[in-house]
């Protein structure tokens, strides 16, 4: 978008219509405001019709998969028994209500908060060591004039994120197991092996470094994508300035970055009590569960192993509800701060 098409917008009068052919509402010279024109829907869907049926399967694939499963939570407020009819809409209708009773149990049981403070100092932990990585790489990878190597490089830091968790954990066994290649090679210099896999105190350190390992690349390409819109002529004409490296860096990369990277951070903040399950599941047992169990994996043997399904969809919608209430707080967080954030009014 280029500085005139602003001025034109700035200079547009409240009832000149706009380019999609809708009018704005304003106000007319004597103080009154004007109505709203907007194109039809007819005309509107004749000319967005190819639009519309790009994102025909995404919307499928979202109200199959996420809205329709969304009605399943009413179950929170059952005794749910899969059993009682000949189908699942019999078994919510016969299932008995028993209001916030799940709720009650589930905060009772000092396993669910022990669950909640793990995975609420996992997210933090993550959001200060993990969530800046992707950021300094894409800065790095783009800063590189080859673009074979860059090329290279970024084929190599992607392909772990397409390895599934049993490899990536397998990989850690061999590599700082009680069995493994350091273990290994600190018996024969005489010293006392290390077991990290095993050890609950460095678990967090541990886990952030799988996931840094694994999808570091990946969480890359979006900051790449935004240092590839910002203005190249930015930087020469700092340069032409007198301005080095560093301050290119500070006013020109990083505010190019800004309104992404707090568009990350807010989605992130809403997904503060999902952490991973297979990442977890699969290491609960060597660290013992007062440091890997996470919210995910206490839903998962607390509520699905003992068929106990309204005690693990209360655990699924306090989740969803505490998500939804830090995205709204960060977003509104972020209008402050003169950011769009997630959505704006």
């Amino acid at each position: 978008m280029t500085a005139g098409s602003g001025d034109d917008r700035s200079r547009r009068s409240p009832d000149q219509p706009t380019p999609d052919g809708n009018r704005r509402s304003g106000r007319t010279p004597d103080g009154r405001r004007t109505r709203r024109r907007t194109v039809p829907v007819r005309a509107r869907l004749r000319r967005d019709w190819p639009l519309l049926v790009m994102a025909a399967p995404a919307a499928l694939l979202l109200l199959v998969f996420h809205y329709l499963p969304t009605l399943g939570n009413v179950i929170a407020f059952q005794d749910y028994n899969p059993w009682v009819g000949d189908n699942a809409f019999e078994a919510f209708v016969y299932s008995e209500w028993i209001g916030f009773g799940n709720f009650e149990t589930l905060f009772r049981d000092p396993a669910f908060w022990d669950a909640v403070v793990n995975t609420l100092t996992i997210t933090a932990f993550q959001l200060v060591f993990f969530f800046p990585l992707p950021i300094l790489l894409a800065i790095l990878l783009h800063s590189i004039l080859s673009t074979r190597v860059r090329g290279f490089i970024q084929s190599v830091v992607y392909l772990p994120h397409f390895f599934s968790w049993v490899l990536v954990v397998t990989f850690f066994m061999q590599m700082l197991g009680g069995a493994g290649l350091l273990a290994q090679r600190m018996r024969d210099a005489g010293l006392d092996p290390l077991n990290v896999m095993g050890n609950p105190d460095t678990f967090i350190v541990l886990v952030t470094a799988e996931a840094v390992w694994k999808d570091v690349g990946w969480g890359a390409i979006i900051f790449l994508a935004a240092l590839s819109a910002i203005d190249q002529n930015l930087y020469e004409a700092a340069a032409a300035d007198g301005a080095g490296r560093w301050r290119r860096l500070w006013h020109i990369t990083l505010p190019g970055l800004r309104p992404v990277i707090i568009l990350l951070l807010i989605l992130r903040l809403g997904d503060a009590l999902t952490v991973g399950f297979e990442q977890f599941i699969l290491q609960r047992e060597a660290v013992g569960r007062q440091a890997a169990e996470v919210l995910d994996t206490y839903v998962y043997y607390q509520a699905i192993i003992p068929q106990q399904w309204g005690m693990g969809a209360a655990a699924g919608l306090f989740k969803g509800v505490i998500g939804l209430v830090l995205i709204i707080a960060a977003n509104k967080f972020a209008h402050r701060l003169g950011e769009q954030g997630v959505y704006s009014r």
